[in-house]
């Protein structure tokens, strides 16, 4: 678990999918990430990231907010993606609720899996990626002090998609 002034970072718990699926199927929260998915890709992703903890010593965490124990986002670290620009780095990403927007938890959270990962692993760098229409994700990269590395064509996404044009971002161990 992954503690800070106010979340925990923790694997998720059965308890968390409904939380979890509602972020999860949220038209407005999925615009610039993917599809919205249905109950049963929800409960795919939850089993996919535990299984980056066995097999990696990594994983996305439920983002538990300390005051009121409400699950507000997944935030975390695995294994870049075959076939990016990031294949076989660490990634960070994170996805939080809309309303929960705007208040500072997502760069709690991930500046949190940052200071992990220098902490407990020996990497150069760490990276990040999404689509390049996402200026939320971007915004929040830069303000963690990644830099942008380069632009790619996503292959997760239907060519014409306008997710399909995506960015990668790294920062680099101090």
């Amino acid at each position: 678990m992954i503690e800070t002034a106010r979340l925990f970072l923790r694997p998720p718990e059965p308890r968390d999918f409904d939380a979890l699926h509602a972020m999860w199927s949220d038209p407005l929260v999925m615009r610039d990430l993917g599809p919205v998915k249905s109950t049963a890709h929800s409960r795919a992703t939850i089993a996919r990231h535990l299984g980056y903890g066995p097999s990696h010593g990594l994983g996305f965490h439920a983002v538990e907010r300390r005051a009121d124990g409400a699950v507000i986002g997944f935030c975390g670290l695995k294994p870049g993606a075959p076939d990016t620009p990031i294949a076989d780095e660490i990634e960070i990403g994170w996805m939080f609720a809309r309303a929960h927007w705007g208040q500072g938890f997502a760069r709690e959270a991930a500046s949190a899996c940052l200071d992990w990962v220098w902490t407990n692993r020996d990497v150069p760098r760490v990276v990040a990626i999404t689509a390049a229409c996402n200026i939320a994700s971007r915004t929040l990269m830069e303000r963690l002090g990644m830099a942008w590395v380069a632009d790619f064509e996503h292959a997760i996404h239907a060519a014409g998609s306008r997710l399909r044009t995506s960015v990668a971002y790294a920062i680099d161990r101090a």
